[in-house]
């Protein structure tokens, strides 16, 4: 029994993003100035596109860009049920309305055919989920958006160092949309970007972030200060600050050294887990690099011989944090009443839902804590 609990996602900062922050709090400037520009300029350049627009969070990455995008009332966008709630909530925000398509069974990822079958003549756009660090079958979802001339937005919020045939998530729809949460493996403790090669699309959401102004506060006060600015669009507030930029920089640069520390940690789970009464995630598909930021096993009842709900109560008595991910968002209350579904509209999802439990992942994890979990499964799953 562990005397303290090991949190399900706990980030790693190091002393480098602390000396950082404090060279930024020293500078005088902490709002949106030099360090964001050199966290959005690194970032564009490790996904590979053409432009980076750092703010508050992917949920508002994803709105501006559906906003920045002409999607409105009247629209509809295809996206999972298998996501937290900012994916679906970004679209509402912008007017438009979430359309559902179900999920593969063994992935978890939209499945390119409930996709195509859920087009319609208002369907605006396409917002696949890059689910725990999986990439989705982008190949096919790029063609599906070729063909009926839809907006492809990628939520890339779980997915920072994954790759899909060479290319960065992120970087392979017309825009991507990343979240630097406490949890994630590149954190700002709150935070998100926009990724996209299209100049228009980056100016108009840099432009949205900061209320619709002509010029951002760094602009106006450091560059040229004799300049006013002109409020072109009733714009948002949502724009990142060099205090998260300063932990962004140098988290960045650590993604390669955590992901190798994540999947040794992924394989010894793989490993301890193989003689257990549950379903352990699928490999990564050929052709593509695992961002491995959840580790999700399924628990059927019938199988291991208790709920997912009582072996996450299990684990925590035993002082292992867990998370689940996700009660799909098509079930919620809101999404429920909204769209009028009922539960087995979307019957692989649900599946996983009510199944998936996400096991401590994290690069500060030691052998020990790692020891810690499986034993907790192993005792709580009766094989002790």
């Amino acid at each position: 029994m562990r005397d303290e609990l090991l949190v399900f996602g706990r980030p790693v900062i190091g002393e480098a993003e602390i000396e950082e922050v404090v060279a930024t709090l020293r500078s005088g400037w902490i709002g949106t100035g030099p360090r964001v520009a050199r966290f959005e300029e690194a970032f564009a350049e490790r996904v590979g596109t053409e432009h980076g627009v750092a703010l508050s969070s992917c949920t508002a990455a994803l709105h501006l860009t559906l906003v920045a995008s002409g999607v409105g009332q009247g629209d509809e966008v295809i996206t999972t049920p298998l996501t937290f709630c900012a994916t679906a909530n970004a679209i509402v925000h912008a007017g438009a309305t979430p359309v559902f398509a179900d999920v593969e069974p063994r992935t978890g990822t939209i499945d390119p055919a409930a996709i195509e079958a859920a087009v319609g003549p208002k369907t605006k756009a396409i917002i696949p989920v890059h689910y725990g660090g999986r990439t989705c079958r982008m190949d096919e979802i790029v063609a599906i958006a070729e063909r009926h001339g839809l907006l492809l937005v990628e939520d890339a919020a779980h997915a920072v160092g994954a790759e899909h045939r060479g290319r960065a998530a992120g970087s392979i729809g017309d825009a991507g949309c990343f979240s630097f949460y406490a949890t994630k493996s590149v954190s700002t403790a709150e935070g998100g970007m926009v990724a996209t090669d299209d100049a228009d699309l980056a100016e108009k959401v840099r432009t949205l972030a900061h209320h619709g102004l002509s010029r951002s506060a760094w602009e106006r006060f450091s560059l040229d200060a004799s300049s006013h600015y002109e409020v072109v669009t009733p714009g948002f507030k949502a724009n990142m600050t060099d205090i998260q930029a300063a932990l962004g920089i140098h988290q960045l640069a650590r993604v390669d050294e955590a992901r190798q520390r994540l999947e040794q940690i992924w394989s010894s789970y793989d490993t301890a887990l193989a003689g257990l009464e549950v379903t352990t995630p699928a490999e990564p598909r050929s052709g593509s690099v695992h961002a491995r930021h959840l580790y999700s096993i399924l628990v059927d009842p019938e199988r291991a011989g208790l709920t997912r709900d009582e072996l996450a109560a299990g684990l925590l008595e035993r002082r292992i944090g867990t998370g689940i991910h996700y009660i799909p968002v098509h079930v919620q209350p809101y999404y429920r009443e909204e769209l009028g579904m009922r539960a087995g509209d979307l019957p692989e999802a649900e599946r996983i839902g009510a199944q998936t439990l996400s096991l401590p992942l994290s690069p500060g994890l030691d052998s020990g804590d790692v020891e810690d979990v499986t034993v907790a499964l192993s005792d709580c799953l009766g094989t002790a």
